[in-house]
């Protein structure tokens, strides 16, 4: 499979003075992307009683947002080869803020969970394009070093996210949390217009549009007909929504792999164990952090009666352990195999959910918070441990194809974990979400296993 041609992109030569500006202009666009991943949670006990709306209806806001981020991933490595990284570039930023905009001036859940689908397609173009820039313009020898402090200062959006939120949301309304993302788009957009570099070769090859339309298609008809069981619908009439799904993704699978030409994913990938059992974990670490991001916020304000603002500071240590495990480990992620730390990490990951198990409305928030930021601290060590296995072992040329592919599945892990929350809380109340919560997080350590441990 051909990749895009980046010999006009940067590269691995890139010195530190010319990336610094470069990841900063990405980050400031990302910032935004990521805060919008964590500003939301606070709004949706919010957005439920003013939209008139149930637990299953309002958690398409995040579901219809990282479906839309899936289903545009694919896009940005055909579209960088055809169009160059600082069009698709521009292109998210615009979609992105058109989208936000449009959500701040939503009249029903409806029309909110349309325009977030639009503000996911700029946020799935976003996210990916950012790896993509850093990871060619780092080079395999530094790609630790660079994720590590990148992601450092991008956690300081999610950090913010919440407690942002509640300012917001107590003070002027839930429009206001969609409307804040237009200051930091505008922002990077004009730095893009400085720093950003042009591309100048460009890769003919066609899109796959058919591969286009088989994935998104699965992964929502599947989500449906997870959500279907809460609102009891036939149990034949569930299973054949639940077969179509498979089919889809199938039929996506197997004409992937028959395709001569590119396919719109490069399923051959896989076939290298670093690569194959770093994006396992990435569904998995999607499932486990996304899940309870929906969760949480709902659980401290209808359980513990707290305020939106209240709600986010509970939350704030969680992220706050993400970004500082970041910014420490990333020093040590090149030297040292991908499973060691990732077993480590979800073993504090697990134990950091384990209090929420026994929680009571009368359990102090303190305590819970301690316990947040035990599971951020362990989240952070292996999410970086995980993002480094995906890279290491590839050729250069891969690296726009990993990071798509990667990204996919953990978008897919992010909706899957959401709508089973949202599922789990409808029909049984709190006290068996956290209980999956928990479940899920021990996978995790489980699954860790599969990583490599040989450097």
């Amino acid at each position: 499979m051909s990749a895009p041609n980046t010999s006009a992109a940067p590269s691995a030569t890139t010195t530190g003075r010319a990336l610094l500006p470069l990841a900063a202009t990405v980050l400031a666009g990302a910032m935004a992307a990521l805060l919008d991943t964590t500003i939301v949670a606070v709004a949706l006990d919010e957005l439920a009683r003013d939209l008139s709306a149930t637990v299953t209806v309002i958690q398409w806001v995040t579901t219809s947002y990282v479906l839309a981020m899936t289903a545009v991933i694919p896009l940005v490595g055909w579209s960088v080869g055809r169009f160059g990284a600082r069009a698709v570039w521009l292109t998210a930023l615009g979609l992105f803020l058109l989208g936000s905009i449009l959500c701040g001036a939503a009249w029903s859940a409806g029309s909110l969970i349309a325009f977030r689908t639009l503000q996911g397609l700029g946020g799935g173009m976003i996210l990916p394009v950012t790896q993509l820039v850093l990871a060619r313009a780092a080079g395999p020898e530094r790609l630790g070093r660079v994720m590590g402090k990148v992601g450092f200062v991008g956690q300081l959006a999610p950090i913010s996210g919440p407690v942002l939120g509640g300012v917001l949301i107590d003070g002027w309304g839930w429009r206001w949390v969609f409307l804040v993302n237009a200051p930091l788009i505008l922002v990077s957009l004009a730095m893009t217009w400085r720093w950003f570099p042009r591309d100048e070769v460009r890769d003919e090859r066609r899109l796959d549009l058919a591969g286009l339309l088989l994935l998104p298609a699965g992964v929502v008809v599947l989500l449906y007909a997870l959500t279907g069981l809460e609102t009891r619908a036939g149990i034949g009439t569930t299973t054949l929504t639940a077969a179509a799904g498979v089919g889809l993704l199938a039929a996506f699978i197997a004409r992937s792999l028959r395709r001569a030409e590119a396919s719109l994913l490069d399923l051959r990938l896989f076939a290298d164990r670093g690569f194959r059992s770093g994006t396992v974990m990435m569904f998995v670490l999607g499932v486990t952090s996304w899940g309870p991001m929906f969760l949480l916020p709902l659980y401290y304000q209808r359980l513990h009666h707290l305020s939106a603002l209240d709600a986010g500071l509970a939350l704030a240590p969680q992220t706050l352990g993400v970004a500082l495990a970041s910014l420490l480990a990333g020093q040590y992620a090149d030297r040292l195999p991908p499973r060691p730390p990732a077993l480590a990490g979800m073993a504090a990951a697990t134990l950091g959910t384990l209090p929420f198990v026994f929680a009571t409305p009368d359990t102090d928030t303190l305590l819970l918070s301690v316990a947040l930021l035990v599971r951020g601290v362990g989240f952070g060590v292996t999410g970086l441990s995980v993002s480094v296995a995906v890279y290491r072992t590839l050729r250069p040329a891969a690296i726009p194809h990993a990071t798509s592919a990667s990204t996919i599945v953990q978008r897919i892990g992010a909706a899957t974990g959401t709508a089973l929350m949202a599922v789990v809380l409808q029909a049984g109340g709190f006290a068996p979400a956290l209980a999956w919560m928990f479940i899920l997080t021990a996978t995790g350590l489980v699954m860790a296993a599969s990583l490599p441990g040989r450097s």
